[in-house]
């Protein structure tokens, strides 16, 4: 398939250079322009507007910001809907509101689009490995239809159910991640101040049953004070934004969401939005000796 690509940030880039690797077409788009021009070099085609970038495509992934940015690239002057053509298919990969993915779905029924959520685990590096975990809300066909796309890039594909229930899991699967990295942070101040080495707390916690894959593979980077972004932390700040959101609108009670959230909101305030996730350390270590 011709695949178009709306948005290279971190993730957009390493699944533009996966699919390049795989053989397939690829155009790309940013507002940026810098940011999709590295990609000319690995052969990306690169498209002025969404418009042009659907017009050559087969399938249109959106890895934007937010449902609004969604929205822009999707129905803006320029906008993906302006290049549709018979057999267009929207994936929207984006982290955003379940219940503004499904309005967007609907909105593109309307123009003759067929639109799927999918979000995915495992970021940049498993992205240009083809090791991802992919996960497909909206129907079954339109998915097949691009099953060897996603094949491409993910390593295992769970079809969750209808549109924008892939990012209700998607979401569910982010306030895991954002209240580990709060428990493994607050584990390496506590092991510090006790006048131990935090690299033993990872020795002794990844030799048990709780060793996690942020406990094994960024757990002794946190301890060494390594916070080179894979995922940025204002990002998980807006995504905490969408699952407090989402909950609201769901009638769900999740307190921890909630103090997941000012925690990373109040990071972001204070300069630490532009590390990794797991940066939240730097910034709680911060904020205890300001107490001390």
């Amino acid at each position: 398939m011709k695949v178009g690509i709306v948005g290279t940030g971190l993730l957009g880039r390493a699944v533009a250079a996966r699919l390049l690797r795989t053989g397939h077409t690829v155009t790309v788009y940013n507002r940026t322009k810098e940011k999709a021009a590295v990609l000319k070099d690995q052969g990306a085609k690169i498209a002025d507007s969404p418009k042009k970038l659907a017009e050559v495509s087969d399938l249109v992934i959106t890895i934007v910001r937010d449902s609004d940015a969604v929205e822009s690239v999707s129905f803006g002057e320029d906008g993906i809907v302006h290049g549709r053509h018979d057999g267009l298919i929207v994936a929207d990969m984006s982290t955003i509101n379940p219940i503004a993915s499904k309005r967007l779905a609907q909105k593109f029924e309307q123009y003759g689009i067929a639109m799927i959520d999918s979000p995915v685990m495992g970021g940049p590096p498993l992205a240009e490995k083809g090791g991802l975990v992919v996960m497909i809300g909206g129907k079954n066909d339109t998915y097949e239809r691009c099953k060897q796309v996603f094949d491409s890039i993910g390593e295992k594909t769970f079809h969750v159910g209808p549109n924008g229930s892939a990012h209700s899991m998607k979401l569910a699967l982010n306030l895991q991640i954002s209240i580990l990295a709060l428990a493994i942070s607050e584990g390496i101040i506590l092991t510090k101040r006790s006048g131990l080495d935090p690299m033993l707390f990872f020795d002794v916690l990844n030799s048990t049953y709780f060793k996690t894959g942020m406990s094994l593979l960024k757990g002794p980077k946190m301890a060494k004070g390594n916070f080179e972004p894979s995922f940025f932390l204002k990002v998980m700040e807006k995504d905490l934004e969408e699952i407090n959101q989402t909950a609201k609108e769901f009638g769900a009670s999740l307190p921890m969401a909630s103090v997941a959230m000012n925690l990373y909101k109040d990071a972001v305030e204070h300069g630490f939005g532009d590390i990794d996730y797991t940066g939240i350390l730097a910034y709680l270590e911060r904020v205890g000796k300001q107490t001390g």
